[in-house]
Formats: C-alpha cells, structure tokens, sequence
C-alpha cells in the first residue's frame, strides 16, 4: 500500500476563529419543545447548550404577548450576545399563549397563576436543569415570583419587570368589568402594557402591538390568561426585619419599571416589601410599559452588572449607568460596585452561590462613583434605587 503524505498548508481552524464560531453554533441551537404538565402542555423554546457549573435563563411573558412579541427585540440586541455567550436561554409561553397555538376546548379549566408556577419544576427536569435565572414582566414577573417563594433553591435571581405583587383589589375589579362592558379584550391588554401618556405619544409601537393582539393572538386564548392573570393571589411578602422570619424572596432581584409605566405603583409597592440587602429597584426615564422594547440597549447593561453582582461574567464589558440620588430614605449603590467585587469573588462563583451573607454585602456597600453615601442611617438597610 502506497503511503501518503498529506500537507496542510493552511489550517481549518485558528484559535481567533474559536470564538466567533462558538457563537455560531450557540445561535443555531434552538430546540423548541412542548412538556407535559398536568395542567396541560407547556411551550419551551431554548436557545443555546446548557452549562453545568451555571445557571441558564428562564423568560416569561406578560398579557397578549408570546416569547417572541415580548423578547426578541431585547435578545436580539447586539448587547445581549455577551450574556448569550454564557448562558443557554429558555423562553416558556404560557399556556395557549405561543405562535399557532390550538384554541382550547370549551369547559377546559385553564390554570390559575400558581398553578401555571408549578409546571416550571416540569421543565427543568425536561431539560435536565436545575436552578436558573428569571427574567418576567407583569404577568410573567408574577409567575417567576410565586416560583420562587415556593421553589427558593431552584432561582438564583429575578430581573422582574412591572411586577406587582398585590391581587387585584375590589376596585381594580370594577373598573376592568366596567372597562369590559366598553372596550374589547386588545383595548383592555393595551391599557394594561402601556402608560396613558405612551398610548397618545408613541402611536407607532402601540400600534404595532394593537396588531399583533388582534391578528396574531388566539383570541379566546388570552382571554382566558387575562383571566387568570386577574383572579391572581396577593404573593403575602413582606419585608424581613432582624429576627423575624417572614415569606419573602430569597435570590437578589432587579426590580424595573419605565416612569411612564402604568405599573410604577406596584413596582414601587414590592420593592417595599423585599429584602433591601437583596433588591435593586431601577427606575427607567423617558420609558414606557415595555422597557425591554423601548430601552434594550439600558436594560442588557443594567441586567449585566446585575448578573456580575452575583459572581458571573467579570469581565463584560459595558459603560457606566447614570444614576441619581432618589429623595427617598433609600440608599443608592452603584453597578460597579458589584461587578468589582464580583471580580474578586469569581474563584468562589463555581460553587452554586454558598454564601448569602456575601451577597448581601454586594447589594448594601453603598457607593456612587466610589464616594460613600452620607446622610443616611446605616444602621438599617436601605433599598437601592437606580435611576438610568
């Protein structure tokens, strides 16, 4: 047998091109997937290869919209692929709620808020998961709350948008059946998505999404969501206080909401009754109900240093947020604070998060630009509050 020598005089593969082609294949593999539950099937769709040593991302939407309608202008952000990168994503729509969803049959039960909470252990075992990182806006932020309280282990944080923790109160109640008996469901999911002011002033991307209700949205569907959606529970947190031992959320949580959002009460409102050594409250200027679609660009930046707060991604690279004192009895602490001692704890961040007490120093280390805060009684912790 004749041997042959084959040279190769230029090579496949260079070291440079590992990077961009690891993106690559991140960006092709997506899976969508429907699980089982026992309140009917759940639609998934994952982006990326799950890592063992971290967490991956869970998103859930809001009223009258799916994954795609909700999150695709954040995700798609030439930002967001730094934090793609490092973590697999998985989008669950809500029951009925996904592209060409079937119309239930008439007497189907759907699910109540908790109830659609409890099909997400379904789908960590699914996909053979075990903790992640939440990312919901109004109804969706609810849902990834209410897990959270039940299943504390299972989240290692919450970038809750619009999130409002209280039922819907006798008078809210009135109002909606009243406003039922005179607009129609897309009016209804408009005024719930959308400040008064954006509603008039921004006609285009309310519009827009006028459309997709009505055209792409199985109608009978979300009704029953926003039914749902209403019918919700009071989640019953409250803010702990030395020696107590009250139901509250365990993980840090971003909290954020746009000032011209309809939800900047509720969101204020839950902030009250978090661990302030654990909660960031960011306030959004010049945005609407929909941050993520409004301001992509703010909000990637501000979930990064949120991530690098807890151990990950040291080294994303980003500019600096605008931050404001608020006239509040909360103290302001800066992003970057947490993302330099995020640096120095990155040998400990492998280990699935051990110390508590370490985050919470994270979060209380308050600093602005690297100067102290002054004025304010460090005796007890403060809120941060973060406006951009």
């Amino acid at each position: 047998m004749e041997e042959i020598q084959v040279i190769e005089s230029k090579p496949l593969l260079v070291d440079r091109d590992l990077a961009g082609l690891r993106e690559a294949v991140q960006k092709l593999v997506i899976k969508e997937h429907d699980v089982e539950t026992p309140y009917g099937r759940v639609h998934c769709t994952m982006k990326g290869i799950a890592k063992a040593e971290r967490p991956f991302l869970l998103t859930m939407h809001d009223i009258g919209l799916n994954h795609k309608t909700c999150w695709d202008t954040l995700f798609n952000h030439e930002d967001m692929s730094e934090i793609t990168q490092h973590f697999a994503v998985c989008h669950v729509d809500a029951p009925g709620q996904h592209e060409g969803a079937n119309t239930f049959s008439t007497g189907y039960e759907y699910p109540s808020m908790d109830q659609i909470s409890e099909t997400l252990p379904l789908v960590l075992k699914h996909f053979g998961l075990k903790t992640f990182i939440g990312i919901g806006i109004g109804a969706g932020a609810y849902i990834l709350t209410r897990f959270a309280l039940d299943y504390p282990t299972m989240v290692e944080g919450l970038m809750l948008i619009n999130i409002n923790p209280c039922a819907e109160g006798w008078m809210d109640w009135a109002a909606h059946r009243l406003s039922g008996l005179t607009h129609d469901l897309p009016d209804m999911v408009i005024s719930h998505l959308f400040g008064k002011e954006e509603i008039h002033h921004n006609q285009d991307l309310v519009g827009t999404y006028r459309h997709h209700i009505n055209s792409d949205m199985n109608q009978f569907n979300l009704h029953l969501f926003v039914k749902s959606y209403e019918s919700r529970r009071d989640l019953e947190i409250e803010r702990p206080v030395p020696g107590s031992h009250v139901r509250t959320l365990k993980c840090p949580s971003l909290l954020v909401v746009g000032d011209n959002s309809p939800a900047v009460e509720a969101v204020v409102e839950c902030n009250t009754k978090l661990d302030p050594t654990k909660t960031t409250l960011l306030k959004m200027a010049d945005c609407g109900g929909m941050p993520q679609v409004d301001q992509p660009a703010k909000l990637t930046e501000a979930f990064k240093y949120f991530i690098q707060g807890m151990g990950y991604m040291p080294s994303a690279s980003m500019t600096r947020l605008v931050r404001s004192r608020t006239a509040s009895n909360s103290s302001v602490t800066s992003f970057e604070g947490n993302r330099s001692r995020a640096q120095t704890s990155e040998g400990n961040r492998s280990r699935s998060h051990t110390a508590d007490n370490q985050r919470s120093r994270s979060h209380t280390s308050g600093s602005v630009d690297g100067t102290a805060t002054s004025g304010v009684d460090q005796s007890v912790p403060k809120s941060t509050e973060v406006s951009c």
